[in-house]
């Protein structure tokens, strides 16, 4: 046997047994005629014939051959072309992770000054999540030096959203990584069960994690994760039965928010023997959690009707139906009520509620934000050489209409499609259109668009 060095001919040889390249498999060794084969499978063969072959008798040793099978000799010449990868070119205005310091990071104003360019109204939310965020990055970074290390631990900041849907939990969280520029991994805790059981298990999350590192794991170890809809893994009330979707997966994920070293499979959702496994340490993971949590408002206000029900003292419960900032009155009671366990809710330290989107609000979302949904569709005509305006009365007819359709801003989206269909079929036909206007009659059935000519 024979160990040569790969030709630098773009070619990357492979095992003729296993059939990985050289690049997973390891230095492959090459024996007559011209046959790959990969440490793992040679030491496979040998320990295969150590147990058929007695090597002290010298008769055996005499009639041993190594047969190799036919459709081998005519694959000795086989190769496989690979790709080379361009390293990616880094992006200008990119932070480097490795380099995040208390120096680079923003500050807490600065944050919510980024998220108010993106995200419309939820003041008290975007300050909660920056300050939070600002702490959690500046523990990491400083918990390595020797100036800080003075017995006092500073633990993390996990987070926990509540807010009604389509009011910006989701995107809140996107926007805020896109601006740090650090791996998030969204997971929906709806197909989380206890390990054992058919579903994801709770290291999946991490696992995904790690794929949009790049399987870096330094990098990965100082990422967001954010786990959506946590309110559907709520202790089931009335079940005899094992709860494997919803109080076993609390119990799972209170090591992941506390912070230890998870084994986690590579490329996979679940770990067994074929997937590799890797060891991510959450203690720098910054966790935030986010969910509707229907039916806690009832909670909320059966708590705070029931000191004073009866009297001249009492309050009547239709006082808090119009509150829009009741969930910011929710305890740690009205989670347990709700069916969270304690040890769950006591590593979410950072508890705060969005509130629901009124008219005003969504009026505002389809035109201020960088990448509001308005200017997606004008820079969407502008290459056609097309002028697009809303007026103001079709703005508020657009938003009165999500505001009755109740799913928050993703109602804004399936609105202007609706009305923009025949706009974006029929302006490519005609190169004579130079300006359209949509009005509150087009909105509202009652009219067409205001169309104007080149040249006028």
């Amino acid at each position: 046997m024979e160990d040569t060095k790969e030709k630098n001919d773009g070619y990357e040889r492979f095992c003729m047994v296993c059939r990985r390249p050289e690049s997973v498999a390891g230095k492959l060794i090459t024996m007559p005629p011209n046959l790959c084969l990969c440490q793992d499978c040679l030491q496979k063969s040998f320990d295969m014939v150590s147990e058929q072959v007695d090597f002290t008798d010298p008769n055996a040793m005499a009639n041993l051959k190594i047969m190799i099978p036919p459709e081998m000799m005519n694959q000795n010449q086989v190769k496989i072309k690979l790709k080379k990868k361009e390293a990616p070119k880094p992006k200008e205005d990119a932070v480097d992770m490795g380099a995040l310091n208390i120096e680079k990071l923003p500050a807490p104003h600065e944050i919510k000054a980024m998220l108010d360019e993106y995200v419309i109204g939820q003041e008290h939310a975007k300050k909660a999540i920056s300050v939070a965020v600002y702490n959690h990055y500046k523990r990491v970074k400083n918990q390595e030096l020797p100036e800080y290390q003075d017995g006092v631990t500073i633990e993390k900041s996990n987070m926990l959203m509540i807010g009604p849907t389509g009011c910006g939990k989701t995107f809140l969280v996107q926007t805020l990584a896109r601006l740090l520029n650090v791996p998030l991994a969204i997971t929906d805790a709806t197909s989380l069960t206890e390990a054992g059981y058919i579903g994801d298990d709770v290291e999946s999350v991490l696992s995904k994690l790690l794929a949009n590192a790049d399987n870096d794991v330094e990098k990965a170890e100082k990422g967001i994760v954010f786990i959506d809809e946590i309110d559907k893994i709520a202790k089931k009330k009335n079940a005899h039965s094992r709860d494997v979707s919803g109080e076993s997966v609390q119990q799972g994920l209170l090591k992941l928010l506390e912070g230890a070293d998870v084994e986690v499979p590579v490329g996979a959702t679940s770990k067994n023997g074929m997937v590799p496994l890797t060891t991510v340490n959450t203690k720098n993971i910054l966790f935030i959690c986010g969910g509707a949590f229907p039916g806690l408002d009832e909670i909320l206000i059966d708590r705070l009707t029931k000191s004073a029900s009866m009297g001249f003292n009492s309050e009547l419960r239709d006082k808090y139906d119009k509150d829009p900032d009741l969930l910011r009155k929710v305890k740690v009671e009205d989670l347990r009520e709700f069916g969270m366990i304690p040890e769950f809710i006591g590593r979410l330290p950072v508890v705060f509620a969005l509130r629901g989107l009124d008219e005003k609000a969504m009026a505002r979302i389809l035109t201020e934000p960088k990448n509001a949904i308005v200017k997606q569709y004008q820079k969407l005509l502008l290459m056609d050489e097309v002028k697009l305006d809303f007026t103001e009365e079709a703005l508020l007819a657009i938003a009165r209409m999500a505001k009755e359709r109740d799913t928050g801003a993703r109602a804004l989206r399936s609105i202007i499609e609706e009305f923009m269909l025949d706009i974006m079929y029929e302006i490519p036909k005609d190169q004579t259109i130079g300006k359209v206007t949509i009005t509150k009659e087009y909105i509202e059935g009652k009219g067409a668009p205001i169309i104007e000519l080149r040249g006028n």
